[in-house]
């Protein structure tokens, strides 16, 4: 018999059709709409396979109720969605999919920047709502990008290669990670910095770090008060790394010159949040990776992670591999 999967999200046909292939699959068909808690429970006890989202939360109390599954391939990089001790404790695989967005990432996270430097979308409002008159001479000035400092905090596959698109712009590139990278500082000609000294120093600061407990608050308001005020914030990573209430306070007191965020505490944000009566904030619906090939790509790699696990074989991409280890 085939094994019996759950996808919480209408994926492409021809990936579809592939898991179809060797396993018996059920599909929660919408598009925009994400599957409901109820849903997740009534199915979770009958499936040996979960290809889900960031947008299910795979908590220890799901995962209680899961008396057959062996596998959830998560269709994304993160996987703060998902209780990984709680799954490894149950000798569930957790799989994800990285390294094919990582471009496409690191082109939204330095058209951010780009936007909030020159003002882009306050600018676009301007021109749409009529209010450009005449040229003048400060009219919507920005803040310029080439020789500016860059700094990232999180020196990963998306930080190296947004390092990599600063060059262009002659960017001067700082660093804090938590292990220095030296063969990057010498390829680049980046420096490493203390987590203080990047804030003190750089034009614009870009938060490329994975979600973890560490790593919740990272930036709060001692460190945005450590920002210069003519700086820029940037966070395409995950939400919960910048504190929205302490962000919100120090664009609007003009503590730090803008911020543009791909992504939120909690998602969807809420359009009566505060940041959005912001000028000085871009924000996006979190689509780091939302292009068609790079989407495309990883709903392929989750089909592919989770179909070669079923077929007794080890996945390409394995967040929690001890659950493979014989005992």
């Amino acid at each position: 018999m085939k094994p019996k999967i759950l996808i919480t999200r209408r994926i492409p046909e021809d990936i579809l059709a592939m898991i179809q292939e060797t396993c018996e699959v059920k599909l929660w068909p919408e598009d925009d709409v994400p599957i409901s808690r109820d849903v997740l429970e009534r199915e979770i006890s009958d499936i040996e396979g979960l290809y889900c989202l960031l947008t299910e939360s795979i908590d220890d109390a799901l995962l209680a109720q899961a008396k057959k599954l062996r596998i959830i391939s998560n269709m994304a990089v993160g996987y703060n969605n998902i209780n990984v001790e709680a799954a490894t404790k149950r000798k569930i695989l957790v799989t994800n999919t990285p390294g094919v967005l990582t471009e496409t990432t690191a082109d939204l996270t330095f058209a951010l920047l780009m936007m909030t430097a020159r003002r882009m979308e306050e600018a676009s409002q301007f021109l749409r709502q009529g209010q450009w008159k005449t040229w003048s001479p400060m009219l919507l000035a920005g803040q310029d990008i080439y020789g500016a400092t860059l700094g990232i905090i999180g020196m990963g596959r998306i930080g190296e290669a947004v390092a990599r698109r600063a060059t262009g712009f002659d960017m001067k590139i700082i660093y804090h990670n938590r292990t220095r990278k030296i063969e990057f500082e010498e390829r680049l000609g980046a420096q490493y910095r203390t987590f203080n000294e990047l804030l003190k120093e750089s034009d614009f600061v870009c938060v490329l770090t994975p979600s973890t407990p560490e790593t919740q608050n990272l930036i709060g308001k001692k460190e945005l008060e450590r920002m210069k005020p003519s700086s820029i914030l940037i966070n395409t990573s995950r939400g919960g790394i910048v504190n929205e209430d302490d962000l919100y306070e120090a664009l609007r007191d003009q503590k730090i010159y803008a911020a543009g965020l791909d992504v939120f505490s909690e998602e969807p944000l809420s359009p009566q949040h505060p940041l959005l009566t912001l000028p000085n904030c871009v924000a996006l619906p979190h689509i780091g990776s939302a292009t068609v090939k790079t989407r495309r790509e990883m709903a392929r790699l989750a089909a592919v992670n989770l179909v070669t696990f079923l077929q007794g074989k080890k996945p390409p991409h394995c967040v929690n591999p001890s659950v493979l280890e014989k005992e």
